[in-house]
């Protein structure tokens, strides 16, 4: 890389973009109505609900001081399934609502710039009890997932999709995080595509803390063909795109 290109990409990483906008001009300041909280689900969709907190029957106590101990990116994987509530745990300590503010705005588990969330969790699964594999999406605001579309020969696309990394195919389920960047621009305009960032960072710990508690293991995988992953979970590489995935399993 050329010291004239690297110092150009290094603007991403600054909040300078912020003093050269005009926010007064944002969709949020010009009173268009944001986008919703979670993409919607087509009628045809039959939800899929995931069990709550007080189903939660394989979820053991983790200190924090031990979750963060024992952190570690994990690409083995025992070949066993995840089982549903422990799916339903980690999904919601990654993406559940905590509470509903309005119809607008909600909290959840993780942080996010103006409390915008513009992620989206999309699971290939591969063995999950319960679960055919497939391409599914989970839906917060229900706690339950929709079924985009089965598919037998998951475990070969992802690996493909994820530039060969055979633990991503190995694993029982992969976290797929793709963004709807136009929630954040609708307040930020310019300066939302270095926080959508940030917020993918806050996720997959989230995750990683998360997976201690159920016996299994994560790695972050931030190197992916862009077109093959979103055509592997059905978005327009667009106004949606993938952005980060990690690869679950037990260990």
């Amino acid at each position: 890389m050329s010291k004239k290109n690297a110092r150009k990409n290094r603007e991403f990483l600054k909040d300078s973009n912020r003093l050269r906008i005009d926010f007064s001009l944002t969709d949020q300041n010009r009173g268009v109505k944001p986008p919703p909280l979670q993409k919607p689900f087509s009628s045809d969709q039959e939800l899929i609900p995931l069990p709550g907190k007080h189903e939660w029957q394989s979820i053991g106590k983790t200190e924090m001081v031990h979750a963060m101990e024992q952190r570690r990116s994990r690409r083995v994987y025992k070949q066993m399934p995840l089982k549903q509530d422990e799916l339903a745990f980690l999904l919601w300590s990654t993406q559940g609502i905590q509470k509903i503010i309005d119809e607008n705005h909600a909290y959840r588990t993780v942080p996010s710039a103006g409390c915008r969330h513009a992620l989206e969790t999309y699971l290939a699964v591969m063995n999950v009890e319960s679960l055919n594999s497939g391409i599914y999406r989970y839906l917060p605001m229900e706690h339950s997932l929709v079924l985009e579309r089965n598919d037998s020969n998951l475990s070969h696309k992802i690996t493909d999709a994820s530039l060969g990394q055979r633990f991503a195919g190995m694993s029982a389920v992969v976290f797929i995080w793709t963004s709807i960047p136009y929630r954040m621009e609708w307040r930020y305009d310019e300066a939302a595509h270095r926080v959508i960032a940030m917020d993918a960072g806050h996720v997959c710990q989230n995750l990683y803390l998360a997976c201690e508690a159920v016996g299994a293991g994560t790695c972050a995988i931030a190197a992916y063909h862009q077109e093959k992953m979103d055509r592997l979970i059905g978005v327009d590489g667009e106004d949606e795109f993938t952005v980060y995935l990690a690869p679950v399993g037990k260990i």
